[in-house]
């Protein structure tokens, strides 16, 4: 099969030009998080203006953990986003309805805590993000895991890794789990919801010496 770039979504933008800089540095994706108890969650107001500067081709998506389908609509009619991630303990019922919405939605499968990898059968219409789950917040926690364990779900399903890359490491994770896709979010701060561009320049150009097994995601 002929091989394909890895995709990157940055995720946890907070600031406009932040969001379009990492588009220009070659991001596919940005990631506004909407759960009340990270530091990077953002308004509407603030997730709408990041949506509509980004470049033709460029998504956002919103995240969310344990959100109601309401509130998740909400947000999506208010902001214009037509990406969804969900990042906690959300039942397959919640993913098919926004699925048969026409919305994109990612759904995170966890190593170390439900629900898990073996789950990914059950989730109809998803594509899964695999990280870790250890730690205070529902993200990877910038804790750098086993990533090779999220392998065998890429073989089946679409695949996106998390938790703990920069730019030191992301070449070497996408070689131990074969994805399509990685989302970085604190491995390219100086703070939370600050990006450093020029280390998301550093870690795209790290990630594009590695290659995805299939076609484009998003």
């Amino acid at each position: 099969m002929q091989s394909a770039k890895v995709q990157v979504k940055v995720c946890g933008l907070t600031r406009v030009d932040e969001a379009v800089a990492c588009a220009q540095a070659g991001a596919r994706a940005v990631g506004c998080v909407f759960y009340p108890k990270s530091p990077r969650c953002v308004g509407e107001a603030a997730a709408r203006d990041i949506r509509r500067a980004l470049p033709a081709g460029v998504a956002c998506m919103g995240v969310f953990v344990d959100e109601t389908y309401e509130t998740v609509m909400r947000i999506v009619g208010r902001t214009g986003i037509t990406a969804i991630q969900l990042h906690g303990s959300e039942p397959p019922e919640l993913v098919e309805r926004l699925h048969r919405e026409g919305l994109f939605v990612i759904k995170a499968l966890f190593a170390d805590r439900a629900p898990g990898f073996d789950k990914a059968g059950e989730y109809s219409g998803a594509v899964f993000l695999a990280e870790c789950g250890r730690g205070a917040l529902p993200g990877g926690n910038a804790q750098a895991w086993e990533w090779s364990k999220a392998g065998p779900i890429g073989e089946r399903h679409p695949l996106i890794i998390a938790g703990g890359l920069d730019p030191t490491n992301a070449a070497q994770a996408v070689r131990a789990a074969l994805p399509d896709a990685v989302d970085v979010s604190s491995g390219v701060e100086t703070g939370p919801g600050c990006k450093d561009i020029r280390k998301v320049e550093e870690f795209i150009a790290a990630v594009a010496t590695a290659s995805a097994r299939r076609a484009i995601l998003w």
